[in-house]
Formats: structure tokens, C-alpha cells, sequence
């Protein structure tokens, strides 16, 4: 197996990183450290990505017709490293260039491609993901917000939760009951984030300003049109948008990142010097490689062309286990940073709260694992 990246993934790697060190504010950890869901980051965001926009470098990944430049899937996995490394200065636009614009791509009707592609190829749109509900977290088989087609238009009644970006999206890409069968009765609507009868609530948390949100639905009218694919037909969407979802967020960059740092600030202080520092040290290195193999291991499969299947939760749980160990060692060694004295190292912790749960739960993927990988049986109740 070739380790080496070939002249081109090489030269646009500096690429990336000469962008990123020209572009991003000087106040950018201060910035950063307000949440990906906050308006300081959502405003630079947008400003940031439309300049990547104008340098073709949003989504190298995307085909030529779509505005892309048709690279190969190393070169958004290249593009998504650095954006981590350096604390994910797109925002809430990584979900666009991931997983939203692909699935509109490939199941959206012209109408939608018309009116929603365009702002996601500018830098220039916020979605949100109206998925898990107060009794359907990562069981998405089990919501409860229900859709009824009346005269041409959906009646939607219910409530999200944990709704990333909620409070500054324009649309949310939501996930309804239309029927009673717990997978053929899920449909997808694109909701417009301002439409009458939708009320956001911020939820406080510890991990950044304006990240996580209730919604509630009340009566809430969208047209037929909304309708992504065809009714009940949802299921075979999500799983496309989630494994893209799930493959495009290399927290582990952003977990070696945050090791490298502490490791650093130890070091200006004398305070690397015993082994079981650096034992722990290299634990949470190994583990955060690891993470990398996984993904590149499913990220070759994409780039031959193969589909992806259950495998991708192992890569995606060995990301969370590296996003823990690396927190756990900045807590245990330089709780200090954590703070005031480092808001790239506080960043960085934060994330790593929701890294188990963002993107499903990790439980979860230990269920998949087991079932789909490993073909364990199940325990008869």
C-alpha cells in the first residue's frame, strides 16, 4: 500500500494551508471558540467560504458542471484535514459542501437544484438538519413529527431537538412521519426556516454559543414541492447523506491539532519530561492515526468507485475514541489551558463533548459494528 500523497494532492494540500493562514482573522481562536453555531463564526464563515468560492476551492470534489473541479475524493478529504486542523473556519458550510449539495445533486427535482444549489456554490447558504426528536435520538425510525398532504400542501406538527444551527439556517432539511411504518413511512422536507408556525429555542450548553436548538412545528404549510424524493422514501436518502456526512468530519485532525499544542506548551515548561507524560502522550497520538488509517481506508474505497457500507461506523467510532483520548490527556496535564490561557485547547474540548454523540451516537456505531461488520447475533430479549 502507497503512504505517499502523488505532486498534485501534495501541491494543493500548501494550497489549502496558504488560504487558510491569508484568510482567516487574526481574532480567529477567539472567534472559533464561540461555537461553529454562533454568529460570530457564522458571519466569518460566509465570508471566509465565498472567498474559497472565488478560488474554486470550496468543493474541489464537486463535478465541473456543478462549478467543482471533479477531483478525486482525496482532495476533499485534503481540504477537510486542514479546515479542521485549523478549527473549522467554514461553519455550519461544511454540511453543504458534504452532504446537503450531494444529495440535492444526486434526488432533488431541477426546481430545488435551481433554488438551493446556487448559495451553497457561493459559500453563501446555512442549512440545518431537523433529524432527532425528544423520543428519537439517534433511533430516527422512532420520530414522531408528523406531515399530512391537505390540498397540495404538508401540515407539519411536531418538535426537533439538538438542531445544529437552527437559529441562523434559512432552510432545514427535516426528516417527517407520513405514514406509520417505522422506514417506508419517513419522508424528507426542505423547510424553510422562516415559514409561520416555526418557533427555535436556543438550548445553553458548554460547548459554544447557539449551537444546539429546539424547534417546534405547529401548524407549519409547506407546498408538495418540498418534498424531497418520493414519499416514504426516505430512508435510502439518509443513509446516502449521512455516509457522507459521517466521512467528511475528520475530527481526528483537529484532536492531533489540539495534541500537538499541548504538547508544545508542556515542553516551553518543562513539564514533558516523565515517561508516563509521554506514554499518554503517545497513546492519544496512536489513537488519533488510527482514526486516520480508518477513514483513508474508506475514502480509497470512494476514490475506486466502491460504495461504502457499515464499515465506516469503526472508522467513525475510532475518530470518537481519539477525540477522548486527546481530551482527556489536555484535562489530566494542562487543565490550565482549558480555562483561559489557550481558547485554541478550550475549542478544541468542547467539540470533543458532543465528538461521541454529533453525527450519531457512538453507541450506535458499536451497534452497527456488531450487527453489520462483525455479524454478531443478537440476544433474544
Amino acid at each position: 500500500m502507497d503512504f505517499e500523497w502523488d505532486e498534485e494532492q501534495r501541491l494543493f494540500r500548501e494550497k489549502v494551508r496558504a488560504f487558510i493562514a491569508n484568510n482567516l482573522p487574526d481574532n480567529w481562536e477567539d472567534v472559533a471558540g464561540h461555537g461553529p453555531g454562533s454568529a460570530e463564526l457564522t458571519h466569518m464563515s460566509r465570508q471566509f467560504c465565498g472567498a474559497l468560492a472565488d478560488e474554486d476551492m470550496l468543493f474541489p470534489h464537486w463535478p465541473v458542471e456543478l462549478g467543482g473541479q471533479g477531483a478525486d475524493p482525496w482532495h476533499q478529504q485534503i481540504l477537510a484535514e486542514e479546515m479542521w486542523a485549523a478549527g473549522e473556519p467554514r461553519g455550519a458550510q461544511y454540511m453543504n459542501v458534504n452532504w446537503i449539495g450531494p444529495t440535492l445533486v444526486r434526488y432533488g427535482t431541477e426546481i430545488q437544484k435551481e433554488r438551493y444549489l446556487p448559495p451553497i456554490v457561493k459559500g453563501d447558504a446555512i442549512w440545518c438538519q431537523g433529524f432527532s426528536e425528544p423520543g428519537a435520538g439517534s433511533d430516527l425510525a422512532g420520530l414522531r413529527t408528523r406531515a399530512v398532504l391537505e390540498d397540495g400542501k404538508y401540515r407539519i406538527n411536531g418538535q426537533k431537538i439538538w438542531t445544529s444551527y437552527a437559529g441562523l439556517a434559512e432552510t432545514c432539511f427535516m426528516l417527517v412521519r407520513t405514514a406509520e411504518d417505522r422506514h417506508t413511512g419517513i419522508t424528507i422536507l426542505l423547510v424553510p426556516m422562516d415559514t409561520p408556525g416555526i418557533t427555535v429555542r436556543e438550548i445553553p450548553s458548554i460547548i459554544g454559543d447557539g449551537d444546539i436548538h429546539e424547534v417546534f412545528l405547529d401548524d407549519v404549510i409547506v407546498p408538495a414541492d418540498a418534498r424531497l424524493g418520493e414519499e416514504g422514501h426516505a430512508w435510502e436518502i439518509i443513509n446516502y447523506s449521512l455516509r457522507n456526512e459521517r466521512l467528511g468530519i475528520p475530527r481526528y485532525q483537529l484532536a492531533r491539532a489540539a495534541l500537538d499544542r499541548a504538547v508544545a506548551t508542556l515542553r516551553d515548561h518543562a513539564a514533558f519530561d516523565d515517561d508516563s507524560v509521554q506514554i499518554e502522550a503517545a497513546r492519544a497520538a496512536s489513537m488519533c492515526e488510527a482514526a486516520r488509517s480508518g477513514i483513508y481506508a474508506i475514502v480509497s474505497r470512494r476514490s475506486h468507485g466502491e460504495e461504502v457500507g457499515p464499515e465506516a461506523a469503526a472508522a467513525r467510532f475510532a475518530t470518537v475514541m481519539a477525540e477522548r483520548a486527546v481530551s482527556e490527556f489536555v484535562v489530566e496535564y494542562l487543565p490550565g489551558a482549558l480555562a483561559s490561557s489557550d481558547p485554541f485547547l478550550r475549542m478544541h474540548h468542547q467539540r470533543g463533548i458532543v465528538a461521541g454523540i454529533a453525527s450519531g451516537a457512538a453507541e450506535i456505531q458499536l451497534n452497527i459494528i456488531a450487527s453489520s461488520v462483525l455479524q454478531l447475533p443478537r440476544e433474544p430479549r
